[in-house]
């Protein structure tokens, strides 16, 4: 048994050796297009939306902030479509590329990544059926999310994806998109019209309406009880059984299966029978038809502006962090009179196919994007009178599942991806799962304003996560950069690097090199002894403990 032990231990000294050898250079394979053909044609959209901006700001005599450098564009840029600050390997060949265009070219190339649609799959995911399991054998969670990437790496129609997602019939693990529909099985065996109304008002067309199952919308004269009752009625012939999603115009007595309502305490035969309706423009429904197919047609139809700033709403929350409009399913009724951003957004992203890409890289290249974080403006009343116009990037407190992705990237050289070790893959899906459920997930309100707490701080702090990728050891960035940085300098820039994207000021650099000469203040001019290996390794440890619970580490800027 031991000698087995012994034989396994020196095979993964083996493997973890090919990994640490072939991430000592920090040279890079990446290359980000040089053919500006490649580039999406979207600088007239990206300028119309920069002038609303530009005249917004001059009529509210609004003073934006200064243009953020490209280092930190990188970063904001990583954290929204990767989840995750950048590699020190990508930041190098970023800083290399003296190439016109920069910002544009890499967000193209990042958007063909396959780390961009797997976290952006998983972010819509959770406004599809949120966190929860869902009802066991008939949902697969993981399918609906593959399905899902791999319709943001074919840059697919968005409304082509809501219109599958809203009909889908077959079984679940061949037609994934049938999983938002199969997780609304109650335990009755029997469909929940009213979660599934619910979910679709709030997902594609940005309007939580779920207190119109028992009374009038309180806040909002558009949303009635009886347009409640008309949408979920779309669903009430779908049928969920272990052959798959269908639309059954039967039921078991062989009677039409219509959507009924049972007032509370009455018994069922005083249910009355609501037929399938919408709350506005019945013309925008099909004659022909499942119910599903129609319902799913009226929802994506060209002229329904609620669907387009729905979505743009919820694409500009995950880019910054915050949505235009706050809560992201609340939003008001699109008023032609008073054009806003979203609307840009809107029409630019039909007229180019509905795809998720148009709203993403007119987001990322937009004024409001490219602000500092830094404020010129002094008082409290101009800096939120700035904040609410978009003119300064506003500081955002990063979600759980970006916590760790940045602790865990920042513990390496090189980006992890799908072509990474599988040592590296499986420590890093482990990590993420542990962390999140010790942190806490917020699960589909992910873009609601969080306020950190002292066990979340404590986590970080005490936490193995952030003493284990700290640690100079095998397969971590810190024991690479100790052994490959050619001087004090070297190292404590890769770490800053590593951690915020960023290299260290002129004082933030002296601090730690008198760490690591064996000076611990700045006026200490008395000659030390050379620390020993072992020291050295415990002030580069320190140096990343103390990158990584910093503030600036945990929030986006």
């Amino acid at each position: 048994m031991r000698l087995a032990h012994l034989f396994s231990l020196t095979i993964l000294a083996l493997l973890v050796t090919v990994a640490l050898r072939s991430a000592g250079s920090v040279t890079s394979a990446l290359r980000p297009p040089d053919d500006l053909t490649e580039i999406p044609d979207l600088a007239q959209p990206v300028a119309r939306l920069n002038a609303w901006f530009q005249n917004r700001w001059r009529d509210e005599q609004v003073v934006p902030a200064g243009p953020v450098d490209e280092l930190t564009l990188f970063r904001r840029l990583s954290l929204a479509l990767f989840g995750a600050v950048p590699s020190l390997e990508e930041i190098r060949t970023f800083e290399q590329d003296q190439q016109p265009n920069r910002p544009q070219r890499w967000l193209t190339m990042m958007l063909k990544d396959a780390r961009f649609s797997d976290y952006f799959a998983d972010r819509l995911a959770r406004s599809l059926v949120g966190v929860e399991q869902g009802p066991f054998i008939i949902f697969r969670r993981d399918r609906l999310r593959d399905w899902l990437a791999e319709q943001l790496q074919q840059d697919a129609s968005w409304s082509q994806m809501t219109r599958e997602l809203i009909a889908a019939e077959g079984l679940w693990t061949d037609r994934p998109a049938a999983n938002f529909i199969t997780i609304a099985r109650m335990e009755n065996e029997e469909l929940d019209e009213n979660k599934l109304a619910g979910r679709t008002v709030r997902t594609f067309l940005g309007q939580r309406m779920d207190c119109a199952q028992c009374h009038d919308h309180p806040f909002d004269e558009h949303w009635k009880q009886s347009d409640f009752e008309g949408l979920a009625a779309w669903y009430c012939q779908a049928d969920v059984s272990l052959a798959g999603v269908s639309d059954s115009p039967l039921d078991k007595e062989k009677q039409p299966v219509v959507y009924q309502v049972t007032p509370p305490g009455r018994e069922t035969a005083d249910a009355r029978v609501v037929p399938p309706s919408v709350p506005f423009h019945q013309e925008w429904v099909p004659e022909s038809g499942s119910l599903r197919q129609r319902l799913a047609n009226w929802i994506t139809h060209p002229d329904n502006q609620r669907f387009e700033r729905a979505i743009a709403n919820r694409i500009w929350g995950l880019m910054f962090g915050r949505p235009w409009h706050t809560p992201v399913d609340d939003l008001p009724h699109p008023d032609p009179a008073a054009e806003d951003a979203l609307d840009i957004l809107g029409q630019e992203f039909r007229q180019h196919g509905e795809r998720l890409s148009v709203l993403i890289f007119m987001i990322a290249m937009s004024e409001p994007f490219q602000r500092s974080s830094a404020s010129p403006v002094e008082s409290d009343a101009d800096y939120h009178r700035q904040a609410e116009a978009w003119a300064v990037f506003p500081l955002v407190r990063l979600r759980p599942e970006q916590v760790i992705g940045s602790l865990f990237q920042a513990g390496r050289i090189r980006r992890v991806h799908q072509d990474s070790h599988p040592l590296i893959r499986l420590q890093k899906l482990t990590f993420e799962n542990d962390f999140v459920q010790e942190y806490g997930d917020a699960g589909e309100d992910e873009l609601t304003p969080q306020a950190g707490t002292i066990s979340q701080t404590l986590l970080k702090m005490n936490g193995r996560f952030s003493r284990e990728l700290s640690k100079v050891d095998l397969l971590t960035g810190p024991s690479e950069i100790l052994s490959f940085s050619p001087d004090d300098s070297s190292l404590i820039d890769n770490a800053f690097l590593m951690c915020l994207t960023r290299r260290p000021s002129a004082d933030e650099q002296n601090a730690f090199l008198n760490h690591l000469q064996g000076m611990h203040h700045p006026d200490n001019s008395t000659a030390v002894a050379p620390l020993t290996d072992q020291q050295r390794a415990e002030v580069v440890e320190d140096l990343f403990w103390a990158l990584f619970n910093s503030p600036e580490f945990a929030w986006n800027h």
